[in-house]
């Protein structure tokens, strides 16, 4: 279920005050956080944001087009290793 219009999109007070905090120095640099429910919002564009995984922080470089999505989307938790050799392989033989 999407998040009322009245309240407007969720954003981690904390992360926006350093965004802005970089925006009026002028400066690029990557910003840790955990954060993963913020969404992306247009202060957000050209600036590289390491967000937690769970295990590790993921560098995000956030573009025009994330503007609206959430900072999870784009560091993923889970990582496919790929299905078993040994299925494949008895699946693969003639009966």
């Amino acid at each position: 279920m999407a998040r009322s219009v009245k309240k407007g999109p969720f954003v981690d007070e904390r992360l926006l005050a350093r965004i802005h905090d970089m925006n009026t120095k002028k400066e690029k640099r990557v910003l840790k956080t955990w954060s993963r429910s913020s969404t992306v919002t247009p202060d957000f564009v050209g600036h590289t944001l390491a967000v937690h995984n769970g295990n590790k922080f993921v560098p995000v470089y956030v573009t025009e087009n994330m503007v609206g999505h959430k900072l999870g989307e784009f560091s993923a938790t889970r990582t496919f290793k790929g299905h078993s050799a040994k299925a494949a392989e008895s699946s693969a033989k003639p009966r």
